[in-house]
């Protein structure tokens, strides 16, 4: 067998069928084979072979980096001879690699009585991704008085491998490209149907918009060899609905710069732009690559004579151009004044893009290697006993004297790592903060691995209290291009130190559940901090941020995250529910209701929502923090009950012993640990050491609102409204309407899971069949797609009777031991029992019938998710509560009031009653005790 033989058909495949290069090289075999061909001077792949080991392989920890190191070290050490690669020419090589095995070949060389040993050092200064066993070496060996250890670490007290890089420019000229009119969607940059090939850039980066987008940014790249690209959202915002690491590394790749000439397909620095700027989380992957995210401000509201603004005839306020930013227009952007301009012409301030920590990020080529350039330079000056010049901005601390703290205030001053001030911090201040719990979902999981090996880490962070890596994005349907990416996803995370949704050893059956849910359960703290893979990282207790694969393995490598305190919007309730309604509805209405007290300006964009629902238990209370992610909200923190929080952490606390029973432990014990941290803030919380998390009477809030139950008399729908006349208002979120505007409009299928969903839901489609077989026969007009979030729910069903039920309607049941190996691309009017999973909400295996009209308990509704447009009609997503995606898939239609209100008749509907008081405390002017 030969590995370069097979490598060499992979290539002809890739170049006929695809039009691709050689994949980049991870296989220690295949390079190994490689390497031999480069010693053999008579061979005759010899040409090819070093091209491939010089200019094609991935650095980092990948097994071929580990191998390519080796043989870079033999050379530099005169123990290989290679023609081609000089011994300079091996370090300057060494020097691209990112760290792990080309740190620790450095660190043989540097160390060492060798000639080189000096070059290797100057080279090891450029060097920051070290970790504990590096730092350890240098450390032992300037004690035992090594000369040019201590040359390396004074380099490093000194930061120069960040201080010797070049200042960025002070102007940047860029050339307009209008990537689509309204909020773009990082599924056009990066579409969740392609996620299988994430982790093969090149490849992955030929689904990015369309081919003929492709070929004109390329062409305007051409064109312009002096300016940049930049990616614009017109009239919205850019990067909605996800972090997504894919899109902005597909934006680097088409329109970014080469990051090495020896790393294949690794661009940074990009430039993006919105109308609205661009959305939180997308904006922080932006950074991880060194890139730009611009806030043009291009349109604006028209106002009258009186400076009152104009609305449309549906009272929405109408837009004019304040400057044109058409395809092709050549703009420069002023680093040092922080301004965009078209010539002469002063557009717009951009100052929130160049922030001090902003413009190191670009500096140094992306956050990473600020990350660890901060901690290199601490780890230095306190070996050598010095003080550390002030070479990095320093971290903005805000403090208001007398003012109370909201609740994302406290609990990042309580998790804030590194900070000296005793007095508390408040919006707005840099804070690095530990990182508690960590999720990996598996989209974005092999380019987390590939982050990991990036940076050179092999395993997690100790301070970690818990981390997870689902399986649920791949659920539906078990193919190829799962089972070739899966495996090896779960086999990485698990030797990584995660609890792993499927057990590289087989000792448990393979896990779907998904991840929000299960994060979720492992949140054991209120106060904790949340970092996931994922835009619905939201969990009910605790602040979570979704985020990019890069800023995950940081977390996961690190235990730490890095950013300002966001502001918050307080969300309170009034009134009570009226009893036919369901918890779904009060959540869209809550949208609804915001956008018409502030006049449509959504108050929510960026900020946290402190929503005070604590007298739901955490499962259900995710309904809320879990929608926040379409409200724009950088997250939610839910204000929890002492009696409510302690029913929450009971009920993780027996999730996760099922996790233990079930074989899902791992050596270190780490759901153990979840659980013994469980017991412990149960005790804090009954005996009144530590009160559930609330936040001050007098903090300070960007907004308030009252949302009013009262009012809410239907069921809601958030609508795409897919055939506005203006584009830019199309597939947003906000457009939320009663049911009863939709006059039994034909619904042609529903669908029932998500992490939107929870136990409670399940039941509710058991009890609603069995109201509607007392009046006879049920015949499903629609076909009804059910997708249970967990296991875990699956088996309680079971065990209380509710699943046989639901399995007596059902026209399919999944099955483990025979998973779908080929997506569902026609449905029949029954009853589908999937397996517990994303399913349809993803849209990434299966979607319903082109054209569809679809109703869902969906977390998004964007174009082509769910359903897919044809040339005759739009697709449509709708999203709605559980009883009404039941109810119309039985009729075929939406239902009438009546005969919703009939439907659901004495069923046990996801309610809520607001706390009888403000959850507000007095306030204790001083941040609770840093961890």
């Amino acid at each position: 067998m030969s590995y370069y033989s097979d490598y060499l058909e992979e290539i002809e495949v890739r170049k006929k069928d695809l039009g691709l290069n050689p994949k980049p090289i991870d296989s220690a075999e295949l390079l190994s084979e490689i390497i031999a061909q480069i010693k053999d001077v008579g061979n005759e792949h010899r040409e090819a072979s070093l091209n491939f080991f010089i200019y094609n392989i991935l650095p980092g920890t990948t097994p071929a980096a580990g191998v390519k190191a080796t043989f870079l070290k033999d050379i530099a050490l005169g123990k290989e001879t290679v023609a081609e690669i000089s011994a300079e020419f091996a370090l300057e090589q060494l020097s691209h690699m990112k760290g792990g095995p080309s740190v620790e070949a450095l660190l043989d060389i540097a160390l060492s009585d060798d000639a080189q040993a000096a070059a290797a050092a100057e080279v090891l200064k450029s060097q920051v991704f070290l970790y504990d066993a590096d730092s350890a070496r240098l450390a032992d060996a300037f004690k035992a008085g090594n000369a040019i250890a201590k040359d390396i670490l004074e380099s490093y007290s000194k930061a120069e491998f960040f201080t010797k890089l070049s200042d960025i420019p002070e102007t940047i000229k860029v050339i307009t490209y209008i990537a689509g009119e309204g909020d773009i969607s990082t599924d056009l940059l990066s579409p969740g149907n392609q996620s299988h090939s994430r982790a093969d850039r090149e490849l992955h980066g030929k689904c990015m918009i369309s081919p003929e987008a492709q070929q004109e940014i390329a062409e305007m790249g051409k064109q312009n060899p002096d300016a940049k690209v930049m990616l614009i959202a017109e009239k919205g915002t850019m990067g909605v609905g996800s972090s997504r690491m894919s899109g902005v590394n597909n934006v680097a790749l088409w329109a970014g710069e080469k990051t090495s000439p020896y790393i294949p397909f690794i661009n940074n620095n990009p430039v993006v732009a919105g109308t609205n700027g661009i959305a939180p989380i997308f904006l922080t992957t932006v950074g991880v690559t060194g890139g730009i995210g611009l806030d043009l401000k291009n349109w604006v509201k028209k106002t009258d004579a009186n400076g009152e603004v104009v609305r449309d005839a549906n009272g929405d306020p109408v837009l004019e151009e304040a400057y044109s930013v058409a395809t092709g227009t050549v703009l420069t952007i002023d680093t040092k004044a922080k301004k965009l301009y078209n010539g002469d012409q002063e557009l717009v301030d951009i100052a929130d893009a160049f922030t001090p920590q902003k413009v190191e990020f670009m500096k140094a080529g992306g956050s990473y290697a600020v990350t660890f350039g901060k901690k290199l330079q601490t780890f230095a000056a306190e070996t050598l006993g010095v003080e550390a010049p002030a070479v990095y901005a320093q971290s903005k601390e805000i403090s208001h004297e007398g003012q109370g703290l909201t609740a994302v205030e406290k609990i990042f001053n309580r998790n804030a790592v590194g900070v000296t001030s005793k007095t508390p911090l408040h919006t707005g201040s840099d804070v690095r903060v530990k990182v508690n719990i960590v999720g990996s979902q598996d989209t974005t999981g092999p380019m987390t691995c590939q982050e990991l090996e990036a940076m050179a880490a092999s395993t997690i962070s100790t301070s970690v209290d818990g981390a997870f890596q689902s399986g649920c994005h791949t659920a539906s349907v078990w193919d190829n291009k799962a089972k070739a990416n899966t495996p090896k996803l779960m086999a990485f995370m698990n030797a990584f130190g995660a609890i792993t949704a499927r057990d590289p050893k087989h000792v448990y059956h393979s896990m779907t559940d998904v991840i929000h849910k299960v994060l979720n359960d492992i949140t054991v703290d209120d106060r904790a901090i949340i970092i996931g893979g994922d835009s619905h990282t939201r969990m009910s207790k605790g602040v979570a941020f979704g985020a990019d694969s890069g800023t995950v393995a940081i977390a996961l490598a690190t235990g730490e995250s890095a950013m300002p305190i966001p502001e918050s919007v307080k969300v309170t309730f009034k009134g009570s529910m009226k009893p036919h309604m369901d918890f779904r509805d009060i959540v869209h209405a809550t949208q609804a209701q915001m956008l018409k007290k502030f006049g449509g300006e959504n108050v929510f964009q960026g900020r946290v929502i402190e929503v005070q629902i604590g007298t739901l238990l955490a499962d259900q209370a995710f309904t809320f923090t879990d929608w926040t992610a379409e409200m724009k909200a950088k997250a939610s923190i839910c204000i929890s009950t002492d009696d409510t929080l302690i029913q929450s952490l009971e009920l993780a606390k027996s999730r996760i012993q099922i996790m233990i029973n079930k074989g899902m432990e791992n050596e270190a014990g780490m759901l153990q640990g979840l659980i013994d941290l469980a017991d412990k803030r149960i005790a804090e919380v009954k005996s009144g050491e530590a009160p559930a998390l609330a936040p001050d009477d007098n903090a300070k809030y960007y907004a308030e609102l009252v949302v009013d139950l009262d009012v809410i008399e239907e069921p809601m729908i958030a609508d795409p409204d897919v055939n506005n006349e203006d584009v830019s208002k199309r597939y947003t979120h906000d457009v939320i309407r009663p049911a009863s505007y939709y006059d039994g409009r034909k619904v042609d299928l529903g669908f029932v899971g998500s992490c939107m969903v929870h136990k409670g839901d399940m039941q509710i489609i058991a009890a609603m069949l069995r109201n509607l077989e007392k009046k006879g026969p049920i015949t499903f007009k629609a076909p009804l797609v059910v997708a249970p979030p967990t296991y875990n729910i699956v088996d309680e069903l079971k065990a209380e009777g509710d699943w046989e039920l639901l399995e007596k309607f059902a026209g399919f049941e999944f099955s483990d031991e025979n998973p779908k190996e080929a997506a569902r691309t026609k449905y029949e009017n029954i009853l589908y029992l999937e397996r517990p999973g994303c399913n349809l909400c993803m849209g990434n295996q299966e979607k319903a019938e082109a054209g569809d009209t679809v109703l869902a308990t969906s977390t998004r509704l964007f174009q082509g998710r769910v359903v897919e447009d044809t040339a005759e009609k739009k697709g449509e997503s709708l999203l709605g509560s559980t009883p009404m995606v039941v109810l119309s898939c039985v009729l075929g239609r939406f239902p009438t009031l009546e005969e919703y209100k009939e439907a659901v008749e004495g069923i046990d509907l996801t309610t809520f009653a607001p706390p009888s008081e403000d959850l507000s405390v007095a306030s204790t002017a001083i941040p609770a005790a840093r961890i």
